[in-house]
């Protein structure tokens, strides 16, 4: 058996295993790729809702990060809940060690249940040190609307002008995700250097939707430290997204939302 590709993902930790952490490395190990961890926050939540997140200090965070890095080759790096300015600052010094891999940034404001994640200064923080070294931005509409100052409904009314704008705040490539687009399809508008391309899927109708972002981000990573071209492995995370909704649908794991089918036969 040959050796896998590994990526180094960058999150919170999600007891429930929907989201976060455990989300990333399920997607990973059911697209053949090894996932390696470091645990930005630990939270309390399950399929109901996010109760607390107790962030892990700067400090530990950097070392978890200098000890993967001294020890691993990876191929790519995917990045979720970063909650204090000091943590963007220590992954920033993290990422400058390895500039030559692909990072895709999920700018996680927020669970869909309310409960937000950002201190103060955390988008200026963004802004400076992570976004000029990612290869893709991954924010759905509530998040690109925070990112800008807008509001959402001006960034589904000009979905392209929103990619636009986000890009030139540094990242390479941007993917606004549709779920929260009021249309039959689930819609997505990538962004890369100014180059449109629209990304449309079945919108699956599920409660078990929870870590949908989580996944979709982790599974273009793992796809890029397969080789694929950017549009290629957007295109693959989708199918495996749209598998993993289908395949819950009538799952009944928890009382509120739950989690994806993650290992499922392979669509190509």
């Amino acid at each position: 058996m040959p050796t896998p590709p590994a990526v180094l993902c960058i999150a919170g930790l999600d007891p429930s295993a929907g989201a976060g952490i455990v989300a990333d490395a399920k997607t990973c190990a059911a697209l053949g790729v090894y996932a390696a961890t470091a645990v930005t926050a630990l939270t309390v939540q399950s399929t109901r809702g996010v109760f607390l997140v107790q962030p892990v200090e700067a400090e530990f965070l950097g070392r978890e990060l200098d000890a993967l890095l001294d020890d691993f080759s990876f191929a790519a790096i995917k990045i979720g809940m970063l909650c204090e300015p000091a943590a963007v600052a220590r992954v920033a010094v993290a990422l400058r060690r390895v500039p030559e891999l692909p990072v895709v940034l999920d700018p996680v404001a927020a669970a869909s249940s309310g409960a937000r994640f950002w201190s103060a200064g955390l988008r200026e923080a963004l802004f400076a040190e992570l976004f000029p070294l990612c290869a893709l931005l991954t924010p759905n509409l509530p998040e690109a609307a925070v990112l800008l100052g807008r509001t959402a409904e001006e960034i589904e009314a000009d979905p392209a002008g929103a990619c636009g704008a986000l890009r030139l705040l540094g990242p390479r490539a941007v993917l606004l995700k549709g779920g929260h687009r009021r249309e039959r399809d689930a819609v997505d508008l990538l962004d890369e250097a100014g180059e449109l391309v629209e990304l449309r899927a079945e919108r699956i109708e599920t409660r078990n939707s929870h870590g949908t972002g989580c996944t979709l981000s982790s599974a273009i990573a793992a796809e890029l430290a397969c080789g694929a071209p950017l549009v290629e492995a957007v295109r693959r995370a989708k199918r495996f997204v749209e598998e993993g909704l289908r395949g819950a649908r009538d799952w009944q794991l928890g009382s509120g939302s739950g989690p994806l089918a993650h290992f499922r036969p392979r669509v190509n």
